[in-house]
Protein backbone atom coordinates (compact mmCIF):
# COMPACT_ATOMS: atom_id res chain seq x y z
CA UNK A 1 0.00 0.00 0.00
CA UNK A 2 1.60 3.33 -1.19
CA UNK A 3 -0.12 6.55 0.28
CA UNK A 4 0.79 10.24 -0.53
CA UNK A 5 0.28 12.76 2.32
CA UNK A 6 -0.84 15.74 -0.70
CA UNK A 7 -0.74 18.55 2.56
CA UNK A 8 2.03 18.39 5.76
CA UNK A 9 3.38 21.27 7.06
CA UNK A 10 6.27 18.96 8.17
CA UNK A 11 8.53 21.84 8.79
CA UNK A 12 6.72 23.89 12.04
CA UNK A 13 8.38 24.00 15.18
CA UNK A 14 5.88 21.39 16.10
CA UNK A 15 8.25 19.07 14.73
CA UNK A 16 11.38 19.83 15.77
CA UNK A 17 12.18 17.54 18.35
CA UNK A 18 11.41 14.40 16.42
CA UNK A 19 11.25 15.32 12.81
CA UNK A 20 13.34 12.13 11.85
CA UNK A 21 11.02 10.04 13.69
CA UNK A 22 8.08 11.65 11.96
CA UNK A 23 9.15 10.51 8.77
CA UNK A 24 10.57 7.40 9.46
CA UNK A 25 6.55 6.19 11.16
CA UNK A 26 5.20 7.44 7.71
CA UNK A 27 7.34 5.39 5.78
CA UNK A 28 6.54 2.19 7.92
CA UNK A 29 2.76 3.54 7.10
CA UNK A 30 3.31 3.42 3.16
CA UNK A 31 3.23 7.27 3.02
CA UNK A 32 6.26 7.47 0.06
CA UNK A 33 5.90 11.40 -0.42
CA UNK A 34 4.55 14.12 1.72
CA UNK A 35 4.12 17.46 0.09
CA UNK A 36 4.44 20.46 1.80
CA UNK A 37 2.73 23.82 1.29
CA UNK A 38 4.13 27.02 2.22
CA UNK A 39 3.42 29.89 4.54
CA UNK A 40 5.38 32.98 3.96
CA UNK A 41 9.19 34.00 3.49
CA UNK A 42 9.76 33.15 7.45
CA UNK A 43 9.23 29.90 6.63
CA UNK A 44 10.18 29.24 3.04
CA UNK A 45 14.01 28.54 3.79
CA UNK A 46 13.24 25.73 7.06
CA UNK A 47 10.81 24.37 4.42
CA UNK A 48 13.55 24.19 1.81
CA UNK A 49 15.96 22.88 4.46
CA UNK A 50 13.63 19.78 4.82
CA UNK A 51 13.51 19.09 1.61
CA UNK A 52 16.75 19.06 1.48
CA UNK A 53 17.08 16.78 4.15
CA UNK A 54 14.65 14.05 3.05
CA UNK A 55 15.03 14.93 -0.53
CA UNK A 56 12.77 12.76 -2.25
CA UNK A 57 9.67 12.36 0.18
CA UNK A 58 9.42 16.07 1.30
CA UNK A 59 8.41 18.39 -1.74
CA UNK A 60 8.06 21.41 -1.40
CA UNK A 61 5.29 24.21 -2.63
CA UNK A 62 5.79 27.99 -3.14
CA UNK A 63 3.27 30.68 -2.15
CA UNK A 64 1.87 32.69 0.53
CA UNK A 65 -1.02 31.45 3.10
CA UNK A 66 -4.07 33.57 2.40
CA UNK A 67 -3.82 34.28 6.47
CA UNK A 68 -0.19 35.59 6.21
CA UNK A 69 -1.55 38.49 3.69
CA UNK A 70 -1.35 41.57 5.11
CA UNK A 71 -0.25 45.57 4.13
CA UNK A 72 3.12 44.39 2.67
CA UNK A 73 2.04 41.24 1.01
CA UNK A 74 3.40 42.45 -2.34
CA UNK A 75 6.65 42.80 -1.00
CA UNK A 76 6.31 39.03 0.32
CA UNK A 77 5.01 37.84 -3.29
CA UNK A 78 7.90 39.63 -4.98
CA UNK A 79 10.53 37.57 -2.39
CA UNK A 80 8.84 34.23 -2.78
CA UNK A 81 8.06 34.39 -6.32
CA UNK A 82 12.10 34.82 -6.79
CA UNK A 83 12.13 30.97 -5.56
CA UNK A 84 10.45 29.91 -8.30
CA UNK A 85 13.84 30.57 -10.68
CA UNK A 86 15.86 28.79 -8.77
CA UNK A 87 13.99 25.79 -7.23
CA UNK A 88 11.68 23.10 -8.50
CA UNK A 89 7.94 22.95 -6.82
CA UNK A 90 5.58 20.28 -6.72
CA UNK A 91 2.81 23.32 -6.90
CA UNK A 92 1.80 27.00 -6.22
CA UNK A 93 0.52 26.95 -2.75
CA UNK A 94 -0.74 27.20 -0.41
CA UNK A 95 -3.08 30.22 -1.61
CA UNK A 96 -6.71 30.91 -1.40
CA UNK A 97 -9.07 33.16 0.74
CA UNK A 98 -9.73 32.90 4.60
CA UNK A 99 -12.51 35.48 5.70
CA UNK A 100 -12.63 33.33 8.91
CA UNK A 101 -9.61 35.08 11.61
CA UNK A 102 -9.93 38.36 9.72
CA UNK A 103 -11.65 39.80 6.83
CA UNK A 104 -9.49 43.17 6.89
CA UNK A 105 -7.38 42.03 4.00
CA UNK A 106 -9.45 40.45 2.09
CA UNK A 107 -9.49 42.59 -0.96
CA UNK A 108 -5.94 41.85 -0.94
CA UNK A 109 -5.98 38.27 -0.76
CA UNK A 110 -7.68 37.85 -3.99
CA UNK A 111 -5.22 40.10 -5.00
CA UNK A 112 -2.27 37.86 -3.81
CA UNK A 113 -4.67 34.84 -5.46
CA UNK A 114 -4.32 36.50 -8.94
CA UNK A 115 -0.43 36.50 -8.33
CA UNK A 116 -0.60 32.59 -7.90
CA UNK A 117 -2.73 31.91 -10.33
CA UNK A 118 -0.33 33.82 -12.60
CA UNK A 119 2.68 31.76 -11.42
CA UNK A 120 0.35 28.37 -11.75
CA UNK A 121 -0.29 29.31 -15.12
CA UNK A 122 3.78 30.13 -16.01
CA UNK A 123 5.02 27.50 -14.40
CA UNK A 124 2.22 24.87 -15.47
CA UNK A 125 1.75 23.37 -11.56
CA UNK A 126 -1.29 22.64 -9.79
CA UNK A 127 -2.55 25.32 -7.25
CA UNK A 128 -3.19 24.46 -3.43
CA UNK A 129 -6.42 26.52 -2.58
CA UNK A 130 -7.26 27.02 1.11
CA UNK A 131 -10.85 28.11 1.41
CA UNK A 132 -12.25 29.07 5.35
CA UNK A 133 -15.94 31.19 4.83
CA UNK A 134 -14.99 31.89 1.68
CA UNK A 135 -15.78 28.79 -0.89
CA UNK A 136 -18.48 30.89 -3.18
CA UNK A 137 -15.43 33.56 -3.33
CA UNK A 138 -12.67 31.07 -4.54
CA UNK A 139 -15.18 29.08 -6.67
CA UNK A 140 -15.96 32.47 -8.36
CA UNK A 141 -11.90 33.53 -9.05
CA UNK A 142 -11.40 29.86 -9.82
CA UNK A 143 -14.51 30.06 -12.39
CA UNK A 144 -13.33 33.13 -13.80
CA UNK A 145 -10.08 31.72 -14.93
CA UNK A 146 -11.37 28.66 -16.40
CA UNK A 147 -9.84 29.69 -19.51
CA UNK A 148 -6.68 29.18 -18.24
CA UNK A 149 -7.12 25.44 -17.45
CA UNK A 150 -5.76 25.66 -14.21
CA UNK A 151 -5.40 22.27 -11.92
CA UNK A 152 -4.86 21.36 -8.22
CA UNK A 153 -6.80 20.60 -5.17
CA UNK A 154 -9.32 22.37 -3.16
CA UNK A 155 -7.22 21.26 0.36
CA UNK A 156 -9.72 20.58 3.26
CA UNK A 157 -12.50 20.85 1.53
CA UNK A 158 -15.25 22.81 3.32
CA UNK A 159 -18.09 22.60 1.36
CA UNK A 160 -20.96 20.10 1.06
CA UNK A 161 -21.69 17.82 -1.49
CA UNK A 162 -23.28 19.92 -4.45
CA UNK A 163 -20.68 22.77 -4.31
CA UNK A 164 -18.41 19.68 -4.30
CA UNK A 165 -19.65 18.65 -7.57
CA UNK A 166 -18.40 21.53 -8.98
CA UNK A 167 -14.98 21.14 -8.42
CA UNK A 168 -13.83 18.63 -10.61
CA UNK A 169 -15.34 20.65 -13.57
CA UNK A 170 -12.66 23.13 -13.37
CA UNK A 171 -10.21 21.01 -13.10
CA UNK A 172 -9.65 20.29 -9.28
CA UNK A 173 -9.59 17.62 -6.92
CA UNK A 174 -10.91 17.60 -3.57
CA UNK A 175 -8.41 17.20 -0.58
CA UNK A 176 -10.00 14.94 2.32
CA UNK A 177 -8.06 14.96 5.55
CA UNK A 178 -8.77 13.95 9.12
CA UNK A 179 -12.42 15.74 9.50
CA UNK A 180 -13.84 12.97 7.34
CA UNK A 181 -13.68 10.78 10.21
CA UNK A 182 -15.15 13.46 12.54
CA UNK A 183 -19.11 12.44 13.72
CA UNK A 184 -21.55 14.42 12.05
CA UNK A 185 -18.70 15.22 9.70
CA UNK A 186 -20.48 16.07 5.80
CA UNK A 187 -17.57 15.13 4.32
CA UNK A 188 -19.07 10.98 3.92
CA UNK A 189 -21.45 12.86 1.67
CA UNK A 190 -18.43 14.72 -0.21
CA UNK A 191 -16.58 11.56 -0.72
CA UNK A 192 -19.75 9.49 -1.77
CA UNK A 193 -20.90 12.33 -4.26
CA UNK A 194 -17.29 12.77 -5.94
CA UNK A 195 -15.98 9.46 -6.25
CA UNK A 196 -12.52 8.23 -5.25
CA UNK A 197 -11.36 9.61 -8.43
CA UNK A 198 -11.50 13.26 -7.46
CA UNK A 199 -10.12 13.38 -4.42
CA UNK A 200 -6.38 13.47 -2.60
CA UNK A 201 -5.43 12.26 0.80
CA UNK A 202 -3.94 14.90 3.12
CA UNK A 203 -3.29 15.35 6.82
CA UNK A 204 -2.76 18.87 7.62
CA UNK A 205 -0.36 18.18 10.06
CA UNK A 206 -0.07 19.01 12.45
CA UNK A 207 -3.21 20.22 12.91
CA UNK A 208 -6.37 18.53 12.01
CA UNK A 209 -5.50 14.66 13.48
CA UNK A 210 -8.37 12.25 12.53
CA UNK A 211 -10.19 9.62 14.98
CA UNK A 212 -8.64 7.52 16.66
CA UNK A 213 -5.78 10.25 17.31
CA UNK A 214 -7.77 13.75 17.47
CA UNK A 215 -6.71 15.65 20.17
CA UNK A 216 -2.91 14.82 19.14
CA UNK A 217 -0.43 16.10 16.76
CA UNK A 218 -1.37 15.19 13.53
CA UNK A 219 1.49 13.54 11.48
CA UNK A 220 1.72 11.85 8.11
CA UNK A 221 1.59 8.21 9.68
CA UNK A 222 -2.02 8.89 10.60
CA UNK A 223 -3.16 9.07 6.58
CA UNK A 224 -3.77 5.01 6.99
CA UNK A 225 -6.69 6.45 8.91
CA UNK A 226 -8.31 8.78 6.42
CA UNK A 227 -7.63 6.12 3.95
CA UNK A 228 -9.85 3.54 6.23
CA UNK A 229 -12.64 5.44 6.66
CA UNK A 230 -12.78 6.88 2.87
CA UNK A 231 -12.71 3.35 2.15
CA UNK A 232 -15.32 2.25 4.88
CA UNK A 233 -17.78 4.79 2.77
CA UNK A 234 -17.05 3.94 -0.31
CA UNK A 235 -17.25 0.59 0.41
CA UNK A 236 -14.45 -0.61 -0.95
CA UNK A 237 -11.05 -1.73 0.40
CA UNK A 238 -8.43 0.48 1.89
CA UNK A 239 -5.47 -0.69 -0.71
CA UNK A 240 -8.02 0.52 -3.40
CA UNK A 241 -8.35 3.87 -1.75
CA UNK A 242 -4.59 4.33 -1.64
CA UNK A 243 -4.21 2.60 -5.35
CA UNK A 244 -6.96 5.46 -6.62
CA UNK A 245 -5.81 8.16 -4.57
CA UNK A 246 -2.25 7.93 -4.85
CA UNK A 247 -2.38 8.09 -8.73
CA UNK A 248 -4.47 11.26 -8.67
CA UNK A 249 -1.81 12.86 -6.70
CA UNK A 250 0.76 11.52 -8.95
CA UNK A 251 -0.89 12.63 -11.91
CA UNK A 252 -1.63 15.68 -10.71
CA UNK A 253 1.36 16.77 -8.88
CA UNK A 254 3.68 15.08 -11.41
CA UNK A 255 5.28 13.35 -9.10
CA UNK A 256 7.12 9.68 -11.15
CA UNK A 257 8.07 7.46 -10.11
CA UNK A 258 5.59 7.16 -7.15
Amino acid sequence: MKLIDTHTHLYLPQFDGDRTEVVDRAGKAGVSAMLMPNIDSRTAHQMLKISGLFSGKCLPMMGLHPTAVNKSYRGELDRLGRWFETERFVAVGETGIDLYWDTTYADEQIDALERHIDWAVRFQLPLVLHSRNSLKELLDVITNHKQCNLRGVFHCFPGNAEEAKKVPDLGFMLGIGGVVTYKNSKMADVVAAVGLENIVLETDAPYLAPVPKRGKRNESAFLRFVAGKIAEISGTTIDEVARTTTGNAVRLFALDPY
